[in-house]
């Protein structure tokens, strides 16, 4: 059963309605031809339309399996999130409970005046200014000035800071007339609306 290319000189010879008598040879060249012809015709016809949905459907494939990857290391680590979201509301909690309420905003100034007292400063100027709203708080300026002594200064602020209530200064100007040392600054508190319903 060898294959004889001898054969496949009779082609041009060949009639087509004797098909059952051609040679085997050419049979199989027929054959050969058929399918390539048949398989181009399939691949430009039906494969080669749908390449660009194969593409698209491995790149969507790769962008899902991104998504599982990150929601599964969110759900395997869900119980430490669990827990320091719990930590961050009770740190967040803990904070606003250092800002004054509405309240608490006139016993500040007795605190603050107490404190600068008792660092031996005299004041010549403790007032309320103008309340500026930001986006999640209010803050609560407060003019200062104090007569005293560089020592009397520091004692001031290190009390100021040790409040139980948030307080920052800002603005520090330290003059010197009739032999007296004035220091001028503006000390802030902040008020949340939140603050309002957890006190």
């Amino acid at each position: 059963m060898a294959f004889d290319f001898n054969k496949l000189k009779e082609v041009n010879d060949l009639d087509f309605e004797q098909v059952a008598i051609w040679p085997k040879e050419v049979k199989m060249l027929v054959a050969v031809v058929c399918s390539i012809i048949i398989g181009a015709i399939c691949y430009y016809a039906i494969i080669s339309s749908k390449l660009p949905q194969i593409e698209a459907v491995k790149k969507q494939e790769q962008e899902y399996r991104g998504e599982f990857e990150a929601k599964f290391r969110i759900a395997v680590n869900l119980e430490a999130y669990k827990d320091q979201l719990a930590r961050i509301e009770d740190d967040f909690s803990s904070m606003l409970k250092s800002l004054p309420t509405s309240n608490e905003t006139p016993g500040l100034l007795d605190d603050v005046t107490f404190v600068g007292t008792d660092a031996g400063l005299s004041f010549k100027l403790l007032n309320w200014q103008q309340e500026i709203p930001k986006e999640f708080y209010t803050e609560l300026p407060i003019q200062i000035e104090v007569v005293g002594g560089y020592h009397e200064f520091g004692q001031f602020t290190s009390n100021v800071a040790n409040l139980p209530r948030i307080v920052t200064l800002h603005d520090f100007e330290i003059s010197r007339a009739n032999g007296e040392l004035s220091l001028q600054m503006q000390a802030k508190t902040y008020r949340s609306e939140q603050t309002e319903g957890m006190q």
